[in-house]
């Protein structure tokens, strides 16, 4: 018998900044959504947190998530999270959680793990760092292709970072909070992001879906960098797609935190 996680209510917030106008009721509905999309990032926020709450520093870690985005979330709606743990064994557990809103059965869907053992490290020598464009030059597919490097987007997790944070994603959970706080799974998908939009400027675009894998955790306190390639480039009905490979590090060690294969459109065929 599958053993359920713990249920988890939340009422959506648009977390956007306003740069990225997918997250604009007016733009949105120009691409043909129901209004301004929830970001990705603060859906995985939500999602995460049955999983902090049953498995705690287990899973922030080590523990994985593959996270995909299937239906828009709009900002103000109920987002139920629901999950199962589908496997407990010797190489650990595996669960599955969902996304719902009363509209729509299935907005995002995850699959994650607690492996009994420790992450596999990854090989710093293949993640260089480079400084941010300035001006960001336009996102076409032979400037991706013509990078081999992608500029370091840093960030500082102090105890105002943390606060700002978590009040932004509805955050009930203790373990996010005070000086021994850990930095929250969102925060570091949200890296994956600014992997992207700080080194390229877009249009609307959307983020669709992440595997993530966590090598150790950050606390708060810790300045974050976050080290990022191309992995591959690819369309499908019109829209063009970045896979970004990115690896977040902490403090002057660049002691690895997180490994993120982060896939977005960062083109959308022009609205009908």
């Amino acid at each position: 018998m599958s053993e359920t996680l713990p249920l988890y209510r939340v009422i959506a917030k648009n977390t956007s900044t306003g740069e990225n106008k997918i997250h604009d009721d007016v733009t949105a509905r120009r691409y043909g959504f129901p209004g301004a999309l929830v970001p990705g990032v603060t859906v995985y926020a939500y999602m995460t947190q049955p999983l902090a709450a049953a498995f705690g520093p287990a899973w922030l870690r080590r523990g994985t998530a593959s996270v995909r985005f299937v239906k828009p979330v709009l900002d103000g709606d109920e987002v139920t999270v629901t999950g199962v743990v589908t496997a407990r064994d010797g190489r650990g557990v595996t669960a599955t959680l969902t996304a719902a809103t009363p509209s729509t059965p299935e907005c995002a869907t995850l699959t994650a793990t607690i492996p009994a053992g420790q992450p596999t490290p990854v090989n710093l020598a293949g993640y260089g760092e480079a400084p941010l464009p300035e001006p960001r030059p336009e996102a076409t597919r032979p400037h991706w292709a013509s990078l081999t490097t992608l500029g370091t987007p840093r960030a500082d997790y102090d105890a105002a970072q943390a606060d700002a944070y978590v009040a932004k994603v509805s955050e009930p959970l203790p373990l996010y909070r005070g000086a021994a706080g850990w930095v929250h799974p969102g925060f570091l998908l949200e890296q994956g992001n600014r992997a992207i939009d700080r080194n390229v400027a877009m249009g609307p675009w959307i983020h669709v879906g992440t595997a993530v894998r966590h090598l150790g955790g950050a606390r708060v306190g810790e300045r974050l960098a976050t080290r990022g390639r191309v992995r591959s480039l690819f369309e499908k009905k019109g829209r063009e797609f970045v896979e970004v490979d990115a690896v977040i590090v902490a403090g002057d060690t660049a002691r690895p935190v997180a490994h993120l294969l982060h896939t977005a459109i960062y083109r959308l065929p022009p609205p009908a």
